[in-house]
């Protein structure tokens, strides 16, 4: 068999297995990387690699390590969760980086964590003065969270006692030209109803429309292909109890 279609078979049974194997671990490998994850993850990348281009070593020996890696990892997760003491080792715990606006240097040097890191880190949470700030924390992954003292938080409609009406999560109605006609049926509309909301925004067909949800105050967003709208926010006669 030549080399090249080795190649190709190899690469495809590395693809496949690193799909499902990931699909298996779940998503913790993407949104929450800790130092663990992230040699699981290399290691797996490395092994997987290798599967596809070292025509050298016998492909099931290849796949027989991923697996193993696969199967520890998962173990490992097991036991973490019911042993706190090893999720200790295996993905750290936050430290504590500021505490009442002072620096903690100790703690900085313990985990090797610079001051221009910190400051940077401190800004993308729109904090520009260390005196904000009552604590921050390393977390594992390596992002700091940041809980700005009472004086310097920005008023909320909790802190003035102000009531609020409930605001959801819109429901998409048309996406790319095409009606989602199982969201219209779980809020009990018509497609009907929806061709009359369009006709009120001059829109006759509904794939000429890219983009229209409903939130739950009842406001349907329309947007065409053909961005030439001046006020793509309609009010519909919502029959609903929003």
């Amino acid at each position: 068999m030549p080399a090249s279609l080795i190649v190709l078979v190899r690469t495809i049974i590395a693809f496949v297995s690193m799909l499902i194997f990931t699909r298996i671990l779940g998503k913790r490998e993407i949104s929450q990387l800790t130092f663990f994850d992230y040699i699981t993850g290399i290691s797996m990348g490395s092994i997987a690699a290798k599967l596809s281009t070292d025509i050298s070593t016998p492909a099931p020996q290849l796949w027989l390590a991923l697996l193993v890696w696969v199967c520890l990892a998962i173990l490992f997760e097991w036991i973490a969760l019911k042993n706190r003491r090893l999720a200790k080792v295996l993905d750290g715990e936050p430290t504590i980086l500021v505490h009442n606006g002072k620096i903690l240097e100790k703690n900085m040097k313990a985990t090797r964590f610079r001051l221009t890191d910190l400051m940077e880190q401190l800004r993308q949470k729109d904090v520009f003065e260390m005196s904000d700030v009552e604590f921050a924390l390393l977390e594992t992954d390596g992002k700091v969270s940041v809980l700005k003292k009472s004086q310097a938080q920005p008023i909320t409609p909790a802190s003035l006692n102000l009531p609020t009406s409930y605001r959801g999560v819109s429901t998409e109605l048309i996406v790319d030209g095409e009606i989602l006609y199982q969201n219209l049926e779980q809020l009990d509309l018509s497609v009907q109803w929806l061709d009359e909301e369009l006709n009120k925004k001059g829109i006759s067909d509904h794939r000429e429309v890219v983009y229209a949800s409903l939130d739950t105050q009842g406001n349907l967003y329309i947007d065409k292909f053909d961005d030439n709208l001046s006020s793509p926010t309609d009010i519909g006669d919502y029959p609903g109890p929003y």
